[in-house]
């Protein structure tokens, strides 16, 4: 027992005197807030889809009573969200992605301070409340993108907050970990936030704050799952039995689905520059409620899966019978993202992205009849096709849907689908959907200067970084 005690004794001390080392202290020290911010942004983003859940059933039972009275309940509720983003926080307003991907390019420059528009806790607040009454309404929008900033604005809070005598941390990192950490923990998929992170977000070398990243993605996640349990953001589908030629297939529903993705931010965003005409408030409630009225008729008249963020329709032709929608399907899911997106409301596009693309390839199943493997296959496809042509973010993509479904025997088909979306989409537009919001949001921040000023800061500062 002596001996015990003694050995005991002598391992207490070794990590105490390890802990006094300075470094390692520091590092403790440095990644203690990246922890802390990690665990709230877990805890919200899991109140937040419980919330965001409630509303959409809400929306159902409106629909099972009197489907009608979203005639009334969708435009009240459209003006109410777009009204409490222009009144409380005008940065607010959509997905959230672009103004987290602003904010990185700012951090480390002379117009860093603006960040604070971008993200801060006023964005959570508001964030959360308009989507809400957006999804409540019928809205076309996820939750995703909102979680994304919404982990920004966190970590950016948690970063100002520390004492000046703690070690100095890097906004830019903080912001780029707490986006990761909020994807991580809004689709349970870790891989794909770190994958998301650094493709979209990052134009540093990762061996810069991966440690961060990591343990912000894990926190985050794990957190999250604490609450929700483990679970899949869509589940299992069957790919067990493939044809050999459905590599074709594939590309082909690929092609189709990144074109359409990047025609739909396209399309949106030249609504938006329209949009920035209009002078008086009385042409925005006006194009608001058009908006609302044109997406509960389609709903009302032409079906009503043009409601939503669509994952029931990705649960429906993934893991039910009625596995073949409407070729018209894709076109109303995409339109009701159009309509809703250029509300000026928060509301995500990562969601309605990937049920919009599930639709096109559920579409092309159809039409030849394939077997339920190749079918769901297609689907994913096109999926991944979808976002890519959205973001431009073909691992990421392809990561993510792989996450969601754990069917790791079709990753080659998934990046192959992302690889070849991703071409296609050049075919609309040279830069992503979100890349556009981003310039938009810099250029409006920094007012005359341009966004590719703004990019030169950024090396000048991280040269100077190195030289020092």
């Amino acid at each position: 027992m002596r001996k015990l005690l003694l050995r005991t004794k002598g391992i207490i001390k070794l990590v105490f005197d390890k802990l006094t080392n300075e470094g390692l202290r520091t590092n403790l020290m440095l990644a203690i807030p990246f922890w802390v911010a990690s665990f709230i942004t877990g805890l919200i983003a899991v109140f937040y889809a419980q919330l965001f859940s409630l509303a959409e059933k809400g929306t159902a039972w409106i629909v099972s009573k009197n489907q009608y009275l979203l005639f009334i309940i969708t435009p009240v509720c459209f003006l109410c969200a777009w009204w409490i983003v222009r009144r409380f926080a005008g940065y607010a307003r959509g997905s959230g992605i672009p103004q987290v991907i602003a904010s990185v390019e700012l951090a480390g420059t002379v117009e860093e301070p603006k960040i604070k528009k971008l993200l801060s806790l006023r964005i959570i607040i508001i964030k959360i409340a308009s989507s809400l009454l957006m999804v409540l309404g019928g809205g076309v929008v996820g939750r995703e993108g909102p979680t994304i900033q919404i982990a920004g604005s966190v970590f950016k809070k948690i970063e100002e907050w520390l004492p000046e005598w703690w070690p100095k941390i890097s906004k830019q990192n903080m912001i780029m970990a707490g986006a990761g950490a909020g994807l991580a923990a809004a689709f349970n998929t870790p891989l794909g936030g770190i994958v998301f992170t650094v493709e979209e977000l990052t134009r540093t070398h990762i061996s810069q704050f991966k440690t961060a990243l990591f343990s912000a993605v894990i926190i985050a996640g794990l957190t999250a799952q604490t609450f929700l349990g483990s679970y899949l953001y869509l589940g299992y589908p069957d790919v067990s039995s493939l044809s050999g030629w459905i590599f074709f297939a594939v590309a082909f529903v690929a092609i189709v689905a990144g074109i359409a993705g990047s025609l739909m931010g396209k399309i949106i965003l030249r609504i938006l520059k329209w949009k920035s005409s209009f002078g008086s408030r009385p042409k925005h409630i006006a194009y608001i409620i058009l908006c609302a009225l044109i997406l509960i008729s389609l709903a009302v008249f032409v079906n009503e899966k043009a409601l939503g963020s669509g994952k029931e329709i990705m649960n429906g032709v993934l893991f039910t019978h009625d596995k073949y929608l409407p070729w018209y399907m894709p076109l109303l899911r995409m339109g009701g993202s159009i309509l809703s997106f250029t509300t000026g409301a928060a509301g995500g596009i990562f969601a309605p992205a990937l049920a919009a693309g599930s639709s096109i390839g559920s579409v092309f199943a159809g039409l030849f009849q394939l077997s339920e493997a190749n079918t769901n296959l297609l689907i994913l496809a096109g999926m991944v096709g979808l976002l890519t042509g959205v973001t431009r973010t073909p691992f990421t993509s392809a990561i993510l849907v792989l996450e969601m479904t754990d069917r790791h025997s079709v990753i080659f088909h998934l990046m192959l689908a992302g690889m070849i979306a991703g071409l296609a989409s050049y075919i609309v537009d040279k830069h992503s959907f979100y890349d556009r919001l981003k310039m938009q949001y810099i250029k409006k921040l920094t007012g005359n200067t341009d966004p590719g000023d703004i990019e030169d800061l950024v090396l000048e500062k991280k040269e100077k970084i190195k030289t020092e």
